[in-house]
């Protein structure tokens, strides 16, 4: 039944958003920051890395399916829905940590380990998020109050995407910190002659100016390393208190604080750490200030193969499902080049920081007018223009240089407004879904639905992930070598501009074949609330 009172409250909203939130220090950490992780600090092939996504995630059809079912059928004090996000708060926290750890192992214990965490995660990931996801469309059954409360979602999944993507290298880099000895000795103009040490032993360091400007050799003698070839950055190990000497030429004016040494290991690790705690935290609150209040017809039997026969012939979530997966594929390209695109193509990691900071601002933004402009164009049309509008602009990036710094920053952020827009309208369209699929069969499956939210999200990380790998892969991409990465920079920018188009274009032609307007939503929402005052 449904109550009387459909209206929410802000603090409810807030209590819900705060779920996202936890969900995309996850998410978004895991999207921006685990491939460089991978391949940059852990030592991970990038075709290994991609393989890694595509298996991991295409798992996660069946086990959201599962999720969705279970959801559906679980009865506690609680709901259905709220328990399991009280019930996997900790588990994610602590996968996701795990994710980031780097054990000392054996190239194949890596690939071992890298596979059973990452599978971990998705499945804890997808016990959460699935309930989290059909929860909204528990929590009232008015379809214009789902839909402000679908913006208060993004704002919270934006916000904990600001959190992660915008504090995590400044924290890499504080708790990386080798507390290094640096002396310099000017040879001639704009060179220098660096020598570093530092107190422990560290298996893998990198070492690169403030700048990200000049370039560093190794010096003759005996502490010449594996290559004699010029850098914007060297990764080494290190042995506590031993000299290593360096040749760094290109920029004026250097002293011993212009040089970054970050233990990267140790700096993502913590960080996560510190990260995954906040992600708990959100999750009980999530879980302590919701309720459920949309409940299926009293009359439902539990029939899994209605179910199913019914999501099967249910043309709008079959829709949805292919257009989640593209624009989630999208996004999730986006996502996963930024830092690579950054660190070495403008050669400047740490404005990679900056940049994502204004990516999540944009996003707020893009959440906070989803809400007026579909109530007033309706979802459809609205989706389809974001889709168009956020792959053509962005496929201008492949117009700009290193140096376009303002112009990179101005069009990712235009971009990113308009996609934070379908991926707003997404879930909340998915809760329309469940109410054509009630209106139409006299029965709810709001999990199992859900589900098609979950599967599309992650199993289009996944194929995100596989194409960066393989398109890296075919330029022979090694990010701890320095030539191999300069000949990969035609890949890494087809990757942040026009491979994203090609894909928003697919999703914005599948998206016309989406059959609900805002007429027929309107009337499916009156028929449900005047069945439910009956029962």
């Amino acid at each position: 039944m449904l109550l009387k009172n459909t209206k929410i409250s802000i603090s409810e909203k807030i209590g819900y958003a705060l779920g996202d939130g936890a969900a995309n220090i996850a998410w978004r950490g895991v999207a921006t920051f685990l491939f460089i992780f991978y391949t940059d600090v852990f030592g991970l092939s990038p075709v290994t890395v991609g393989v890694l996504f595509l298996v991991a995630r295409f798992s996660d059809g069946i086990s959201d399916v599962l999720m969705g079912i279970i959801g559906d059928r679980t009865k506690s004090k609680h709901g259905k829905f709220r328990s399991w996000i009280l019930w996997t708060a900790i588990p994610l926290g602590v996968i996701l940590s795990l994710l980031f750890t780097t054990p000392d192992l054996s190239d194949s214990g890596k690939i071992v380990y890298a596979y059973t965490t990452y599978i971990l995660f998705t499945l804890i990931y997808t016990a959460n998020n699935i309930p989290y996801g059909a929860l909204m469309a528990v929590m009232t059954g008015d379809d214009k109050e789902r839909t402000s409360l679908g913006s208060y979602r993004m704002v919270g999944a934006f916000g904990g995407g600001m959190f992660v993507q915008g504090a995590l290298l400044f924290l890499v880099i504080y708790f990386g910190n080798v507390n290094p000895n640096i002396t310099l000795e000017k040879l001639e103009d704009k060179a220098y002659h660096v020598s570093v040490s530092v107190p422990r032993s560290v298996e893998n360091v990198n070492i690169k100016t403030e700048h990200g400007i000049a370039m560093f050799s190794w010096a003759d003698g005996p502490q010449k390393k594996q290559d004699s070839i010029a850098s914007i950055k060297k990764s080494f190990s290190v042995e506590a208190n031993k000299n290593y000497e360096f040749i760094v030429t290109g920029e004026n004016d250097l002293t011993a604080e212009s040089f970054s040494i970050i233990d990267q290991k140790r700096g993502y690790s913590n960080s996560i750490y510190f990260m995954s705690v906040f992600l708990t935290l959100f999750m009980f609150i999530t879980f302590y200030t919701t309720k459920e209040r949309v409940h299926p017809p009293k009359a439902q039997e539990n029939n899994l193969k209605q179910d199913f026969k019914n999501l099967l012939k249910n043309k709008p979530w079959l829709i949805l499902l292919g257009v989640g997966l593209l624009f989630n594929i999208y996004n999730s390209i986006k996502q996963g080049i930024v830092i690579i695109y950054f660190s070495h193509y403008l050669n400047n990691q740490i404005l990679a920081a900056s940049f994502l900071i204004g990516l999540m601002f944009a996003s707020i933004a893009g959440a906070m007018i989803t809400a007026p402009l579909g109530k007033r164009f309706g979802k459809k049309s609205v989706f389809i223009t974001a889709l168009l509008f956020s792959g053509g602009v962005n496929a201008l990036l492949f117009f700009c240089g290193p140096g376009d710094i303002e112009i990179i920053f101005f069009l990712g952020m235009l971009s990113e407004l308009a996609s934070a827009i379908f991926a707003t309208l997404f879930f909340v369209m998915l809760a329309d879904v469940a109410d054509y699929s009630e209106f139409k069969n006299t029965r709810r499956a709001t999990g199992l639905i859900y589900s098609a939210g979950s599967f599309a999200t992650k199993f289009g990380g996944g194929i995100a992930g596989a194409i960066i790998g393989f398109v890296l892969g075919a330029f022979n991409y090694n990010g701890q070598d320095a030539v191999s990465i300069q000949g990969a920079i035609p890949g890494i920018i087809m990757l942040m501009s026009w491979i994203p188009l090609v894909i928003a274009l697919i999703a914005a032609g599948l998206m016309l074949l989406y059959p609900l307007t805002q007429a027929k939503i309107n009337e499916i929402t009156l028929e449900l609330q005047s069945r439910r005052l009956k029962e």
